[in-house]
């Protein structure tokens, strides 16, 4: 039997440098014709501004019309959460999608998640995808590691987290950002199973 929340992944995105990344990938889900939950801490919303051209107005609602615009969603199809707005879908197990990616994922928000902080609702949300065994995507951006880092990570691997670096390949010779981009992206909506076409696959593409 399918779930009922199919269709839905929720996306955090933290002030790790890769705004680029997490905006491509709501991009990608959005035009996969899936719903998106969407969170950005108040370092994410600064991260967007100084590294795209994507200016986000202050306010949810307002951000929740902006980008469904921006990225020509349907209505009700993108929905942007506060970090404190508990109420909403992803703060509880009983209505929390069972997908979720991180993406960029600064250290602050991995440490946080393996230490179960739950300080705002983009930790909660990862805590509820965890403790109902969902499926945890995890794009940390930051170089080099640490050992706190290292040992965060392979706590929440060991949890089942999938922990997916920023790390783009160059075997199919990118030209531009945006292949570099959608390398990760594509990495991401593999581990959701959700089918693309951003890129070749080795091996099999011609």
């Amino acid at each position: 039997m399918a779930r009922a929340d199919e269709k839905i992944v929720t996306v955090g995105m933290t002030g790790a440098s890769g705004a680029q990344y997490g905006l491509r990938l709501v991009e990608c889900l959005l035009r996969a014709d899936h719903q998106v939950y969407l969170m950005f801490t108040k370092a994410a919303q600064i991260v967007v501004g100084s590294e795209t051209d994507c200016r986000l107005p202050g306010r949810t609602l307002e951000q929740t019309r902006f980008l469904s615009a921006h990225f020509g969603a349907r209505e009700g199809q993108l929905r942007v959460f506060g970090d404190e707005e508990w109420t909403s879908p992803v703060a509880s197990g009983s209505g929390a999608p069972h997908r979720m990616v991180v993406c960029p994922a600064s250290m602050a928000t991995v440490s946080a998640i393996a230490t179960g902080a739950s300080e705002n609702l983009l930790e909660r949300a990862a805590d509820v995808v965890i403790k109902e065994r969902g499926n945890l995507v995890i794009v940390p951006r930051e170089t080099p590691f640490s050992a706190i880092h290292l040992e965060n990570m392979l706590k929440l691997s060991r949890l089942g987290v999938t922990i997916l670096p920023a790390n783009p390949g160059f075997y199919n010779r990118p030209t531009q950002v945006e292949a570099l981009v959608d390398f990760i992206v594509a990495r991401v909506l593999d581990q959701l199973g959700i089918d693309h076409d951003l890129m070749r696959r080795w091996g099999r593409d011609a």
